[in-house]
């Protein structure tokens, strides 16, 4: 029987997790009966425990005595009405129960305890007049997650008549007979193979099912296959294998494809690869241009890019999604997600010290009220949930989260998007050779390091692969465990230093099949013996084994002459290593099991194998839509209103729980001003805290613009990012880009017949990152793409807006030169940089007013943009900018606004003053979301010095600050047409998410 510990905070003392429950049962789902919520943590320990080992255990590690009671074997809190206790499912990683079987070990110094496993689970116990409906409802919709947790509810009576109560839901053991591999008859018919892959959630379609049925056609019988003892067709194993390197997820079938991109009035343009065509032949043009002053150093070949910092260091960046996995499980998909993009700079070259995060979330709206679909979580539920997940991946690695936005649009419902980004800092020579490259060798031992292997995230890469349905698998869903982790990456640090490894790569999607397939690849070969993986329990097959996705790990290729040392290290850092196999030269890969040989895979199939997808992209341009002069009566109300609005409201509630200032080195930070609340443009950090040389990290992206076009919207991204960069102090000619695009479904087929045109929205938007980026000099050094943003059950389908984030990282040479957006002195000069157009399609103001029009922001003269941004850098670099804020969501209004309440100072503005193209009215001047402008703040006895570095360009002063509460904006015409306390409009802008 197992023994259960209960720990909870004391009668007397506030149960402040509890009282946020109670009050989520009030707001989020509308019940307000419950009058008390108390929680309660259970310890499951199953082994011999005597009473007083159990004392020991409770009134040592498991417990705070300060705060906390506990109880054993015994219910913990007798005032309640119903009791709702939920565990993790069997299999499901518990990291608090895998922590405490550790606490066990420390402190009970026994050596028996192996055998003992400790599991963990809540209880919430709750008071009020609820009836058990409700109660069901509660716990469904925000005490657990079905998919990956167990429910157990009790009445009062129920639970007090239970001396000791076991829990429901165990780890248990899966005793099956293991089989090694299965054959799997691919001379079937169309239908029969497409049922195949369907219900082996394999994601492969018709034709890959009959590339592949081709293959072991042709190749099954050959002498070296029989030899092995496999069948000469197909095994499970070898499918699996397949479906995961050929996914989505992984192969990036869309961006290789060869597309017939067809648009009326222009001639027909055939592109070969998206990928080669737009972001490899962007980076490879900029570096060219470039010359000598390029900063790539490892781009396009590794799990993140590297660039170039200074003449010892390297900055190393990549931002992955977690898309899928978030919309079953929030936290722990997003948790996976942060955890997972950590381990992506750390495999690259020979492995980097991590050093700040970034996140970029897309939800429906929190406050949304309609009816919620199968399968979909509510949105407050989804936002809470990620946000804590990135919050508990990011604080317990110790890596400040230091940049990242939330957008809402409720097309966001069907699936969230959840970028996670890491930026490394890596040593240009390690042992004597360059940090940034690395190479398996013949004869290599593969070593697993970290985590072990469970059914979580099996079909992680190809479930990710297709839009969510009713058959989206549990076993998708991985937890991540942050501590495991950074125990592994200093180990792995302490072994790199000592020169005890060839290569290093992360086990991300696929796992072990993705990681050695790869590594593979540099010597043609691989022997992979699977039955010395360790497991979190027994019962996988060898198939699950191979793909499944559990966290934590990492794959190495280790000389023989360095395996005993690297083994001795690992057991002194407490991480565990097995060598799994070798890599060889044979041109396949053998996977054994017991010996049993369950694959037997040509290299050049499992990566070659695969031809072009051939699609055709149809572009219609949207008709022309204009509004005709817009002129509002109430500019007050229309600006408080956007400050409300979910898309520009303060985010502080999300961003003052991640830790920002771990490690030391942050210098602007995400929140800025006098009271340290005011929106930040980017993040400067020092990487080296010896020096005062630092990078800012920024983002931009605006999926509304794509309703538009798409073209818009990638260069209104690129922008955005660029300037948010260069706004903090970041050299506009010593930057590097990220590109992630998450989009909808681009292939036509029967459920989705508006493919071709998605598709054309996908060429258009990498079109514009291309030519943005050339004209800006940004060289794209890694990205990703997600291209099954889709919901389709029954009848029901939502596909996301297009979207690209771009990330930027930028060299700022002297972080003491670093400007933020707060207004800093009165009597100061305010300038508007740049010149405001009439943009107000698709602008948060259209939204709000349900304003049709087309007339979208764009960049409209690029060369002018970027001689404008390395003339602000050169004012900066000269202290003669004070503060510096770029224009964006809300236009000049609502910067203006931000700028004034976070310096705590008014302003006066003359809207006449500032440069602009097409602009008729005072509406359009302050609402416009023309890209490429800044609102500067300069001293007066600096004014003469700061227009001459804007000479010939768009820049004019427009007013002062001053030192009163209002903001005055007089018109086009010299009327008054705004004005607002900035306290009033703080107040607005801090209104909205008080969660």
């Amino acid at each position: 029987m197992p023994e259960r510990i209960y720990v909870g905070t004391k009668p007397h003392h506030r149960d402040s997790a509890g009282e946020n429950v109670r009050n989520r049962i009030a707001s989020d789902l509308g019940i307000g009966t419950a009058s008390s919520v108390r929680i309660a943590r259970v310890y499951i320990l199953n082994g011999a425990f005597s009473t007083s080992e159990l004392i020991a255990l409770a009134n040592g590690p498991l417990s705070d005595p300060i705060i906390q009671d506990y109880s054993i074997n015994g219910t913990f809190c007798t005032t309640f009405d119903w009791l709702v206790e939920v565990g993790f499912r069997p299999g499901v990683t518990d990291n608090a129960g895998r922590t405490a079987k550790e606490a066990v070990a420390v402190c009970l110094k026994r050596d028996d305890l192996d055998a003992v496993s400790v599991h963990t689970a809540s209880q919430f116990f709750i008071q009020g007049k609820i009836s058990k409906k409700l109660i069901e409802r509660i716990s469904r919709e925000l005490l657990a997650n079905e998919l990956i947790q167990t429910i157990a509810i009790y009445s009062k009576q129920e639970w007090l008549g239970i001396h000791t109560r076991v829990f429901a839901a165990p780890i248990v053991t899966d005793t099956h007979a293991i089989t090694p591999f299965v054959p799997i008859d691919l001379a079937v018919s169309d239908d029969a193979l497409l049922s195949i892959s369907k219900k082996g959630m394999l994601a492969l379609t018709l034709d890959e099912m009959k590339i592949i049925a081709n293959h072991f056609a042709a190749h099954g019988s050959d002498p070296a296959r029989k030899a092995c003892g496999l069948p000469a067709s197909a095994t499970n194993v070898e499918l699996e294998i397949l479906a995961q390197t050929w996914s989505e997820h992984c192969k990036h079938k869309i961006f290789a494809a060869h597309i017939t991109y067809l648009e009326e009035g222009r001639s027909t343009q055939t592109i070969s690869s998206l990928f080669k065509v737009y972001i490899q032949g962007t980076t490879e043009t900029v570096r060219s241009m470039k010359g000598a002053a390029d900063i790539c150093l490892s781009v396009f070949k590794d799990n993140a890019g590297v660039v170039r910092f200074n003449d010892t260091w390297a900055i190393v960046f990549k931002c992955e999604t977690h898309n899928s996995p978030s919309a079953l499980d929030p936290y722990g998909g997003a948790l996976t997600g942060i955890v997972g993009v950590n381990r992506d700079p750390f495999g690259t070259g020979m492995g980097c010290q991590l050093i700040a995060n970034t996140d970029v979330f897309c939800f429906a709206s929190p406050f949304y009220t309609d009816t919620i679909p199968p399968r979909i979580l509510h949105p407050k539920r989804v936002f809470e949930g990620v946000r804590e997940g990135v919050e508990h991946g990011g604080n317990k690695s110790g890596i400040p989260t230091i940049n990242g936005t939330i957008v809402f649009d409720d097309r966001f419902l069907g699936k969230p998007l959840v970028h996670c980004g890491t930026l490394g800092l890596m040593p240009l020579v390690i042992n004597g050779q360059k940090g940034y490259e690395k190479k398996a060798l013949i004869g290599d031992r593969i070593v697993m390091v970290g985590g072990r292997i469970g059914k979580d995230g099996i079909h992680g890469a190809t479930f990710s692969s297709e839009a969510l349905h009713e058959g989206s698998p549990a076993t998708a869903v991985q937890i991540g465990d942050p501590i495991t982790q950074k125990r592994m990456t200093d180990f792995l640090l302490a072994a790199r230093d000592k020169n005890l490894y060839s290569s290093i790569t992360d086990n991300g999607a696929g796992g072990l099949s993705s990681s050695i397939g790869e590594m593979a690849q540099d010597t043609n070969g691989a022997i992979v013996h699977l039955d010395r993986a360790p497991l979190k329990y027994h019962g996988l097959e060898p198939w699950e084994i191979f793909v499944s996705e559990a966290q934590e790990r990492m794959t190495l290729a280790v000389p023989p002459s360095s395996l005993n040392a690297f083994m001795a290290l690992s057991r002194e850092w407490n991480v565990e290593s097995s060598d799994v196999g070798e890599f060889t030269n044979s041109g396949h890969l053998d996977i054994r099991y017991n010996e049993q040989v369950v694959a037997f895979l040509s290299m050049d199939f499992l990566h070659n194998g695969l031809p072009k997808m051939q699609l055709t992209a149809r572009w219609t341009q949207p008709k022309d839509i204009h509004a005709g002069p817009l002129s509002s009566s109430d500019h007050n109300a229309d600006l408080l209103g956007l400050l409300k609005r979910l898309n520009i409201c303060s985010k502080e509630y999300v961003i003052r729980q991640y830790d920002h200032e771990v490690q030391g080195g942050s210098v602007v930070k995400p929140l800025v001003g006098v009271k340290n609340d005011g929106p930040s443009d980017a993040a400067v950090i020092r990487p080296i805290l010896e020096s005062f040389e630092g990078i800012a990290v920024s983002n931009g992206i605006i999926p509304r613009y794509s309703d538009i076009d798409t073209y818009a919207m990638a260069s209104s991204s690129v922008d955005e990012a660029v300037r948010n960069a260069v706004a903090v102090g970041a050299d506009p000619d010593y930057m590097a880009g990220l590109d992630n695009f998450c989009w909808c479904d681009p292939v036509p087929s029967a459920q989705n017949p508006d493919g071709e045109y998605k598709l054309a929205q996908l060429v258009r938007a990498n079109q514009a990152l291309y030519d943005l980026c050339i004209n800006y000099g940004i060289p794209l050094i890694s990205g990703k793409d997600s291209m099954k943003n889709d919901y389709h059950i029954g009848d029901t389908r939502i596909s996301i807006p297009p979207s690209l984030l771009i990330s930027v990282v930028g060299k700022v040479h002297d972080v003491r030169k670093s400007v933020t957006m707060d207004f800093k002195k009165a009597d100061n000069i305010i300038y508007v940089v740049g010149t405001t157009y009439r943009e107000i399609g698709a602008s948060e103001y259209a939204l709000m007013k349900g304003i049709a029009d087309t007339s979208v922001p764009k960049v409209h003269e690029p060369s002018t943009s970027m001689k404008m941004y390395r003339a602000m850098h050169t004012a900066m670099q000269a202290a003669l900018v004070r503060s510096c804020h770029d224009c964006s969501d809300g236009g000049l209004a609502v910067a203006l606004a931000e700028m004034c309440f976070s310096g705590e100072l008014g302003a006066t503005i003359e809207l006449s003053r500032i440069v602009n193209d097409g602009c008729t009215t005072n509406t359009e001047l302050l609402f416009s979301e023309s890209t490429s402008r800044f609102i500067v703040e300069v001293e007066p006895a600096r004014a003469q010095a700061f227009e001459s570095c804007l000479s010939g360009l768009p820049c004019a002063a427009i007013g002062t600050v001053t030192r009163q509460d209002a903001i005055l904006v007089t018109g086009l015409t010299g009327e008054k047409t705004l004005s607002l306390s900035r306290i009033d409009a703080k107040i607005a802008w801090k209104s909205t998410l008080t969660f």
